[in-house]
């Protein structure tokens, strides 16, 4: 029978250089275990290279993590990619260095990148400019996490920076988005009734926490079975009894 979850579907770890260089993996996995998260998805910045380090930190524990990606695309718009397993966000991880922007991160301009095991040690740093834009259209990263049987989720699109909406204006037509995030400064209600054009599609809530504190700030609630993809896609669906409850 489907029961309710709790999940934070856009956490940024030490990798993506925005984030606090407290957001190691299994500090990540502590903190949403404390703040009674069942499902966190590991979204760093054109980068998966700590999604397998949180998921071993999760093991034997009630949180589940989900591997994830946020690319950025040719337009400069944020879109996450969720999957069901490490291999498939990893062909995707590829995929996104071939046609990331060249240079090397200076982490005195833009910050640390650092790659970290499941026990909150150092394994290197990551040199790519993860905080630049991939020359992939949006179009196209959808169609390619599509193709790795994931979920395409359109970044907090309440946002002018880094949104589809802000980036674009508009929602393209065919665009086959599985969900829109809102982010935690604006609730479901209020995207609602100021992106008219949201309706027909599933939205769902989340932190895009960069630091430890803000994990779980805001997080949608799943009727879901178990806290897999399958399970994800079907509530993004509203299908088979489950179905995205609201922001919590």
């Amino acid at each position: 029978m489907p029961r309710c979850y709790r999940a934070d579907l856009h956490v940024h770890t030490c990798l993506s250089p925005c984030a606090d260089l407290t957001m190691s993996p299994k500090r990540i996995v502590e903190t949403g275990i404390k703040k009674g998260i069942d499902i966190i998805a590991v979204c760093d910045h054109n980068s998966a290279e700590n999604v397998l380090a949180a998921i071993k930190a999760s093991r034997d524990t009630k949180l589940t993590v989900l591997a994830g990606m946020e690319i950025t695309s040719a337009e400069e718009a944020h879109v996450i990619g969720l999957f069901a397993t490490y291999d498939a966000v990893h062909a995707l991880q590829d995929l996104v260095y071939e046609n990331l922007t060249a240079g090397e991160n200076d982490e005195s301009l833009f910050g640390a990148q650092i790659i970290a095991n499941e026990f909150d040690e150092i394994e290197g740093h990551n040199k790519r400019l993860l905080i630049g834009a991939t020359n992939l259209p949006v179009g196209r990263i959808v169609d390619e996490i599509h193709e790795l049987k994931g979920l395409a989720i359109a970044s907090h699109v309440d946002r002018e920076a880094y949104s589809i909406i802000g980036q674009l204006g508009f929602i393209p037509e065919g665009l086959k988005l599985d969900a829109l995030e809102i982010s935690p400064s604006t609730t479901v209600a209020e995207a609602r009734e100021r992106f008219p054009e949201i309706k027909k599609y599933t939205l769902v809530s989340s932190s895009d926490a960069h630091f430890l504190d803000d994990i779980g700030k805001t997080t949608t609630q799943l009727m879901i079975e178990n806290p897999t993809l399958e399970e994800l896609t079907k509530a993004f669906q509203d299908i088979d009894g489950r179905s995205v409850l609201s922001q919590a």
